[in-house]
């Protein structure tokens, strides 16, 4: 979600288990008129639909393109973030691993 041209923002969900329950809760969220947290991407991923549908299935599954170093917060307070793109269809998952190899904070990243 972005709130102005310099800001952009959206709302993460902690051990969320997959893109579908990450929708649900995004979207009760946003009816509760939650405002989401601050990002930067500091890493861009783009996988094959077929290997994006596996990401999105099983957000707990580690996944080679994480690493330790990324994800975490910067010194602005912003969550640092790998995007994460279906080539084929442009959907877009916003990764914040803090640390682990798996995606422990995930977010939809919108327009």
């Amino acid at each position: 979600m972005r709130w102005s041209d310099d800001e952009m923002k959206a709302l993460f969900g902690r051990k969320v288990s997959n893109l579908a329950e990450l929708k649900e809760i995004t979207e009760e969220a946003i009816k509760q008129g939650q405002r989401g947290q601050t990002y930067i991407v500091t890493k861009v991923v783009e996988l094959e639909d077929s290997d994006f549908h596996n990401f999105a299935n099983d957000f707990f599954n580690d996944q080679p393109w994480i690493t330790r170093e990324d994800g975490g917060v910067n010194t602005n307070r912003e969550a640092r973030c790998i995007r994460v793109i279906n080539k084929e269809t442009g959907e877009t998952v916003l990764v914040n691993s803090e640390g682990y190899s798996y995606p422990r904070y995930t977010a939809i990243e919108n327009d």
